[in-house]
C-alpha cells in the first residue's frame, strides 16, 4: 500500500522508531522525537544500502517519489546514488553540476537572442531531467546515463522529445567543453540509441481541395475555448508558424494597411516578415477582440488571459474535431496552402516569401521585406476567398480553382 498525505499527517510517535512503507524501497522513518523522515533502501552490487531524502514535510510526498524515482535511474545506470550524493557533497561539485552548465548554455543562447519559446523548451528540459540527473557532477554523466533518461522519455511515446533531449544535453556538454570543465560529450555516441524518428516526414497536411474544406468547415464548428477556433482559423488564412500565431498581439497588427508585422525576434530565421491580412483574416481578429482586446496577446489561454495558449492547444483542437496527427497538424496548413495555391497557377516564388522562406544566400544581406508584395496582397485575398468556396463546397460538387498570379 502507498502512502497518502493525510495518512501521514496522521501518524503519531511512539517510544520505538518505527517504517511506513511507500513501495519501491521508499519509506518513512517516524521517530520518537515526532519528526519523519524519507529513506530508500535498494541494493548496490550486492549491498544492502540507504540513501537518505530529507525530512517531511520539508520534503513533500510527491517530491520523495521524485526523488526514489531519479535514484533508481542511477541505479539501472550502473551507479550508486549513495556514494554519487556523498562525493557531490565531499566535493563541492554544485559548481560543476549539469544544471549550472546548463544555466550558463540557456543564458549564452539568450544574449544570441534564441526566441522565448526556445528558452522555455529549455526550461522544460530541465524538468523533464529532473535533480536527479541535473545535480550531478559533469565528470558523473555517463553516456549510459543519459541514454537510460532519454529511453525513458521515448518509452512513453514521445520520441520526438528523446531526440530534442540528446540535442540539448549534447549542447551542454559541448559548452561545458568550452569553459574547461570537462572534456568530450558523452552523447556523440548515442546517435543510434533511439528508434528511428517518427516523424521525420513531413507535417502532415491535407492538400486534397475537397477534404481540406471539409477541415475549415469542421475547424468553424469548434465548440471548446473561442480564442483556439480563432487562432486555427487564423493559421488557415496566413499559413504563418503555429509559434507566431499563438504569440501573435495587437500591437503587430495594422488594421489600416491589412498587415501584420511580425518582429524579427519572432520569427524561426530573426527576420521580421509582414503578412498581408485578407478580409477574412481581418474578421478572425475582429472576433478575437471580444475575448482579448484588452490583452497584449491576440490568441490568450483558457488559464490567463496574459498567457499563450500552449504549444498543444491548436494540434489538441484538431483531434477534437476529428483529424488525427497523420492528417493534418497546425503546421500543415503551411503545406496545405502551398501545394493548393501553386496548383492553382500562383508562383512558387511569391509562396516561399509568403512562407517567410529565405534562401541561405539571401540571408547575408539585408531582407527585403517589400519582395513580391503586390503579388502576396493579391495572393492571400484569392487564398482566402477560395477558403470560403472550399468550406461551402458539397462533399461530392465539383472541385473549384482559382486563378494564380
Amino acid at each position: 500500500m502507498t502512502l497518502t498525505n493525510t495518512e501521514i499527517k496522521n501518524l503519531k510517535p511512539t517510544d520505538r522508531a518505527y517504517k511506513r512503507s511507500d513501495g519501491g524501497g521508499l519509506h518513512l522513518l517516524v521517530q520518537p522525537s515526532g519528526s519523519k523522515l524519507w529513506r530508500m533502501q535498494y541494493r548496490h552490487c550486492g549491498r544492502q544500502k540507504l540513501l537518505s531524502f530529507g525530512p517531511y514535510p520539508a520534503v513533500s510526498l510527491l517530491e520523495a517519489r521524485e526523488k526514489r524515482e531519479d535514484a533508481k535511474r542511477v541505479l539501472r545506470a550502473g551507479d550508486d546514488p549513495a556514494a554519487i550524493k556523498s562525493r557531490k557533497a565531499a566535493t563541492g561539485a554544485d559548481d560543476n553540476s549539469f544544471r549550472l552548465a546548463a544555466r550558463e548554455y540557456m543564458e549564452l543562447r539568450r544574449r544570441e537572442g534564441v526566441a522565448e519559446s526556445t528558452a522555455e523548451k529549455y526550461e522544460w528540459y530541465l524538468r523533464l531531467l529532473g535533480p536527479g540527473f541535473c545535480d550531478l557532477p559533469l565528470p558523473e554523466i555517463s553516456s549510459r546515463l543519459i541514454s537510460e533518461e532519454i529511453r525513458r522519455i521515448d518509452a512513453t511515446g514521445r520520441n520526438e522529445t528523446a531526440y530534442k533531449l540528446r540535442f540539448f544535453i549534447g549542447a551542454v556538454f559541448r559548452h561545458a567543453n568550452t569553459t574547461f570543465r570537462i572534456e568530450g560529450d558523452p552523447t556523440a555516441v548515442l546517435k543510434r540509441a533511439l528508434p528511428k524518428r517518427q516523424n521525420d516526414r513531413h507535417y502532415s497536411a491535407i492538400t486534397d481541395p475537397k477534404r481540406f474544406g471539409a477541415l475549415l468547415e469542421a475547424i468553424a464548428r469548434f465548440d471548446g475555448w473561442p480564442t483556439i477556433k480563432w487562432a486555427l482559423q487564423f493559421a488557415a488564412l496566413t499559413f504563418q508558424r503555429p509559434g507566431e500565431i499563438r504569440g501573435a498581439r495587437w500591437s503587430e497588427i495594422d488594421s489600416t494597411t491589412a498587415i501584420w508585422r511580425i518582429p524579427s525576434d519572432r520569427m524561426k530565421m530573426r527576420l521580421a516578415h509582414d503578412v498581408p491580412l485578407s478580409r477574412q483574416a481581418l474578421a478572425v481578429l475582429a472576433e478575437a477582440k471580444s475575448v482579448s482586446a484588452r490583452c497584449d496577446l491576440i490568441f490568450p489561454s483558457i488559464r490567463a488571459l496574459d498567457r499563450a495558449l500552449s504549444e498543444n492547444a491548436m494540434n489538441s483542437a484538431l483531434r477534437r474535431t476529428g483529424y488525427t496527427k497523420h492528417e493534418q497538424t497546425a503546421h500543415g496548413f503551411r503545406a496545405s496552402a502551398t501545394t493548393l495555391l501553386v496548383e492553382n497557377g500562383f508562383s512558387n516564388d511569391v509562396v516561399q516569401r509568403q512562407l517567410a522562406h529565405v534562401d541561405p544566400s539571401e540571408v547575408r544581406r539585408a531582407y527585403n521585406r517589400s519582395k513580391y508584395w503586390a503579388e502576396r496582397v493579391s495572393m492571400m485575398q484569392a487564398w482566402a476567398d477560395l477558403c470560403d468556396r472550399l468550406r461551402a463546397m458539397p462533399s461530392h460538387g465539383p472541385e473549384q480553382e482559382l486563378q494564380g498570379g
